[in-house]
This record gives structure tokens, sequence and C-alpha cells, in this order.
């Protein structure tokens, strides 16, 4: 072999030792596969676990503000209305005294509704001092009994009703059913003091009590009852307390209403009490969006702070308007 071709020989190897990089090699780009079109996607997956749990959410919250109205309108009925009451009947008692000392009590005419119109004790059935107003519609018997309008008032000549709640604010008559022949119930009105005594007690069916002889009168206590231990929540009738006066009555001076409403008769509520629920009810979902609002942009218990007291309020407005709707005497 020359010297030339073995020249060639070692510049052919020398050129495979030294060949291009592996780095400059071009490789061809991955080739793009068409979907598979019968293969399910994630993307419908995800939203369905997602909006699954937001259903379950919305029926969760909907449940928690039942369960949440129903604890409070207890709370209300059982634990408020009785200072609600207490705080009427100690404002009704300063004014009472106010009329009973300047002597201006209103005994006749066309009384205005709410007006405190007398003071009734009876020890035996649970009453000291508890002053009657006038008229006896729901929201009338909030405030402590109330006087049947069209009927004389305490005192005087005929025969007097007097309505009250058995368990709701305060449940001024809760005890009458309990009322024995013979007990005392002291009045104390415009025309003076006055003193009636138990005849009898009556339930629906029962026989009336005898007429009246002249210039004498009655007082007739109603209340409602029920049977079973939650009764005067659900009443299933009315109890009537009749008592006579004793000694002569007054007379009364004419303009007294011959009729009366039916919000005012026994065991029935006061749809004019849409209007008030009408426009507090809108302050209360107001509160409820200023919480959430607030809780979004300050934080949870800056928003609780600010939040809880206008909700307790709008709470408690709503509530009043709305048990206005009930029946009076319960």
């Amino acid at each position: 072999m020359t010297l030339l071709e073995q020249g060639d020989l070692s510049l052919g190897a020398g050129s495979g030792k030294h060949s291009k990089p592996e780095s400059d090699v071009v490789t061809p780009p991955p080739v793009a596969t068409a979907p598979d079109v019968d293969a399910p996607t994630e993307k419908p997956r995800a939203s369905v676990k997602k909006q699954m749990p937001t259903n379950r959410g919305i029926a969760i919250g909907i449940l928690a503000t039942i369960a949440l109205l129903s604890v409070w309108f207890l709370l209300y009925a059982m634990l408020l209305t009785p200072f609600s009451e207490a705080r009427a009947q100690a404002i009704k008692y300063g004014d009472l005294r106010g009329t009973l000392a300047l002597q201006t009590t209103p005994f006749g005419g066309d009384i205005t509704p709410d007006s405190p119109v007398a003071m009734i004790s009876a020890p035996e059935l649970g009453m000291q001092d508890v002053v009657v107003v006038e008229g006896t519609a729901s929201g009338d018997l909030m405030l402590g009994p109330g006087h049947l309008r069209n009927t004389p008032l305490p005192g005087q000549i005929g025969t007097s009703v007097l309505m009250g709640r058995p368990v709701m604010f305060g449940g001024p008559f809760g005890r009458i059913s309990q009322a024995k022949p013979g007990d005392i119930i002291s009045v104390t009105a415009g025309q003076g003091v006055f003193t009636y005594v138990v005849e009898s007690v009556r339930r629906e069916g029962s026989p009336l009590p005898q007429p009246l002889a002249s210039g004498k009168g009655r007082l007739t206590l109603i209340t409602s009852e029920g049977s079973g231990f939650l009764g005067n929540w659900h009443p299933d009738g009315l109890v009537y307390v009749d008592a006579l006066l004793k000694g002569d009555a007054q007379q009364y001076p004419p303009g007294r209403p011959l009729v009366v409403p039916s919000s005012e008769w026994p065991l029935h509520g006061d749809l004019s009490a849409l209007l008030p629920l009408a426009l507090t009810l809108p302050l209360l979902i107001l509160a409820i969006v200023f919480v959430v609002w607030a809780r979004n942009r300050w934080g949870t218990w800056q928003s609780w702070v600010f939040g809880v007291p206008l909700i307790l309020a709008a709470l408690y407005a709503v509530s009043q308007a709305a048990v206005q709707l009930l029946p009076n005497l319960l």
C-alpha cells in the first residue's frame, strides 16, 4: 500500500472520529395526533364535581336559615315578649296614675285604642295592678289585657268584657281558668274602685249566667285554652270567668262604638299588620346582605360585630309585626 493510500485511510478514519456533534442534529417535531372523539374530557367532570357541593351547600343554608328562624321565634315568644309587655305595662301604669290623679281617665265616648282605661288586681288569679288598655286586637293585647270596645267599661252598668293572653307577652290571663266562685277581683277605673265576686267559670257550651238586675254590672274575663302540655300554644276553645259587681254600677256616657272589627274578636289576627311586615322584612334582608358583603370586604369577626346588632334589630321588628297576624289570645 502506498503512502498516499495510507493517508486517505487515516484521513477517513479521522473524519469518522470527529463527526458532527449530536446537538447539531435536527430532530423532527412530534406529530400531533387527532383527539379521540369518543374519549371523555376532564373539563365536564370538574364542573360536575364543583356543582354538586354548591347545590348541597344551598340546601344546607336554606335548612339552617329555617332552623335559626324557628329558634329565634321560640326565644322571642317565650323570653322576649314578657320583657316587651313588662316595659309597656310600666309605661301604661305611669300614664294611668297620672290620669287618675288628674281625674282625666277616659270612661266614655270613643276612646283611642291602646289608651290605659283601668287597673285590675286578683291575687288568686296571679294579677296585681295589671293595666287594662282599650281595644282587643292582637297589637293591643301585646301591651296587656284589653277592653272590648263595644261593651261598658268596668264599673258601669251592663257586662264589661276584658280579654288577655294566656302565654305570650307575660300571659296576664294565664291563670283565670283556675278561678273559683267567691274569688275577688278589684278594678280601678276612671269612675272609682270596684269590687267583683266570681260567679262561674264557663267553657263553650256551658250555661250562660243569669241576666243582670237593673243597675247592676258584671265583668267577664276571656282567654283561650287547649289540652296537653303545649295546649295554650294551640288553643281549641275559650274560657270565660264571670264576676258580679258588688253594689250599684255607674252610668256611662253615650258615644261608645256599637260594633268592632273582626280583628278584635277572640282568636282573630290583625291583617293590618301586613303593611308593617312588608316594611320591616326588607330591612332584615338588607341587614343580611350587608353582613355577607362586609364579610367579603372586611373579614368575619368585623362583619359580625357590626352586622349582628342590625340583624337582631330587624328580626325584632319583623317579629313584632308578624305576631300581630297570629290569633290575639295566644
